[in-house]
């Protein structure tokens, strides 16, 4: 099976680092989504008599040799697929509950008050200047990571639908929706883990 990167540990330090948070996702994405179609090739049984010669006279129908096997897709999705989606959908809930608190430790909110306060003081005619009345305030740092969070969630909802598509293709199982099928794993997931303090 697919080694998956390990989730990160949780905190605002970690999403405030954006490059980190964005290594993680492109990473646990490579892993997984973006080589989907090799690892359900591997997943396809190899032939038990050995290689023919004769097997590579004629083309087989694609649908015929490259369907996986039920339970070893379901597998994959159960242990893989859906592990990893979720992982990263745990990091981007936090860093978006993260871009949306207070930020106390902001270490650049001194300086943006001194940048207010000069403004403000500053006396602009634009008679003679017609861009000094110009003024682009320096964003929190919690603008920047909820900035992040929006764009990194829609590429995740791209990303899975492709992924989604190449798994209806090759799994013969129903055809069903990810959202649903995730939301159905996640339930099961969750009754499965025993309480806490136990």
């Amino acid at each position: 099976m697919t080694q998956l990167p390990h989730p990160p540990t949780l905190s605002p330090q970690f999403c405030f680092s954006t490059g980190t948070l964005r290594d993680f996702l492109r990473l646990s994405r490579s892993s997984v989504d973006d080589s989907i179609a090799q690892h359900l090739n591997a997943l396809v049984t190899p032939s038990r008599t050995g290689f023919d010669p004769r097997s590579t006279s004629q083309r087989a129908p694609p649908s015929a040799s490259r369907d996986v096997d039920a339970q070893a897709c379901q597998a994959f999705k159960e242990h893989v697929l859906f592990p990893s989606w979720q992982a990263r959908a745990e990091v981007l809930n936090y860093c978006g509950i993260v871009a949306t608190s207070p930020d106390p430790d902001d270490p650049d909110a001194a300086l943006r008050e001194v940048e207010n306060q000069r403004e403000r003081d500053r006396v602009v005619d634009e008679r003679l200047d017609p861009y000094s009345g110009r003024f682009f305030p320096r964003e929190p740092r919690t603008e920047t990571l909820a900035m992040i969070v929006r764009q990194e969630r829609g590429v995740e909802s791209i990303v899975r639908s492709r992924t989604w598509d190449v798994v209806q293709q090759r799994c013969s199982a129903p055809l069903e929706r990810w959202e649903d099928a995730v939301a159905r794993w996640s339930d099961r997931h969750r009754s499965s883990k025993p309480p806490p303090g136990r």
